[in-house]
């Protein structure tokens, strides 16, 4: 774990994310985000990674802060480069967060300290959720893919 404070999203570094996609069936786990950024939004749960932490690390101790969850960590599913702006073209923050397919030992799954509610959904309900940018397009084509078997993860860049 870190030996200090969790970098703040800013103009000159990098912040490193990792979330898990969780399936049970046609279903995806999501946690309502209870911290900024995107506060309230739906989102696939995770978080920071702290220094000195690995990938998976990070994603085993987010799962269990935000769903109470034990999961195993699979291959990566999508990286997202995600560059803010003000509306003057000046950088506010940098994230690249690694998107990871996850198994959970357990479906009972429930909100903790960084999560205000869990749940599963379909594609479609969570078109219908307020969610963090563009959630269930890339759901739809991360799931698409490995249907189809394609290996690698989808790259994308906002």
């Amino acid at each position: 774990m870190a030996d200090g404070p969790t970098p703040s999203p800013s103009p000159d570094r990098i912040v490193v994310g990792v979330g898990a996609i969780i399936t049970r069936g046609d279903r995806v786990l999501l946690a309502r985000r209870g911290h900024p950024p995107a506060e309230g939004a739906w989102s696939i749960p995770g978080g920071r990674v702290e220094i000195g932490e690995t990938l998976p690390a990070a994603l085993r101790r987010e799962i269990q802060e935000e769903c109470c969850l034990e999961v195993t960590v699979g291959d990566i599913a999508i990286l997202l480069d995600r560059i803010s702006r003000r509306p003057d073209g000046t950088l506010t923050s940098r994230y690249l967060i690694v998107d990871f397919w996850a198994t959970a030992a357990s479906e009972h799954a429930r909100a903790a300290s960084d999560a205000t509610a869990v749940g599963w959904f379909t594609l479609d309900e969570i078109r219908q959720l307020p969610t963090t940018t563009n959630l269930a397009d890339y759901l739809d084509q991360a799931l698409r893919r490995r249907a189809a078997g394609a290996p690698g993860c989808l790259i994308v860049n906002e």
